[in-house]
């Protein structure tokens, strides 16, 4: 699996927030997924891959799975969903700027990202991101600022589970 990498250009130490960038990688490290921790002005970008049914670096496998339409990947998930869940690490952070990098490879159907408080309260006191419009080979970033507190994040348009992500201090 790769690992999460970290944009150091003279930019990023310009603006002092190198160490910053690495006390994430350090966090993300123990989280192993594959995904890149990179520098963008002053937001950590996080890059993550949908394929049918799943993000790739949450579960550590690319299951290869087949899905012409929204519909086939909620049978795979009704018949898989909890069981990958309790196999995929969760994501940790620090409180901060986010970009969140979302591809789309090998979906047939657009595709989306949402992330969210996990939980009504959290969701209704915690920030939140989302759109949609994501075709087959293309990527969009969702910008957040990330408090304290439990997420989670999946794809309504591509039935993925609810991936678990905390932030703290």
């Amino acid at each position: 699996m790769k690992k999460p990498s970290i944009d150091t250009s003279a930019s990023t130490a310009r603006h002092g927030i190198a160490v910053a960038f690495a006390a994430a990688a350090v966090t993300l490290s123990a989280f192993s997924m594959s995904s890149e921790l990179q520098a963008s002005g002053d937001a950590t970008v996080i890059v993550l891959t949908q394929t049918p049914c799943q993000f790739l670096e949450t579960e550590g496998v690319d299951h290869g799975y087949s899905a012409e339409k929204r519909a086939d990947c909620m049978k795979i998930n009704d018949a898989s969903g909890a069981e990958r869940l309790e196999k995929s690490e969760n994501l940790v952070l620090k409180p901060g700027k986010y970009i969140f990098r979302v591809s789309n490879k090998n979906v047939p159907y657009t595709l989306g990202f949402w992330l969210r408080g996990d939980g009504l309260a959290n969701r209704a006191m915690l920030p939140s991101v989302s759109g949609g419009g994501l075709a087959e080979g293309q990527t969009a970033d969702y910008q957040i600022t990330l408090e304290e507190g439990d997420y989670v994040f999946s794809c309504p348009l591509n039935p993925t589970p609810d991936y678990k992500l905390r932030v703290k201090g």
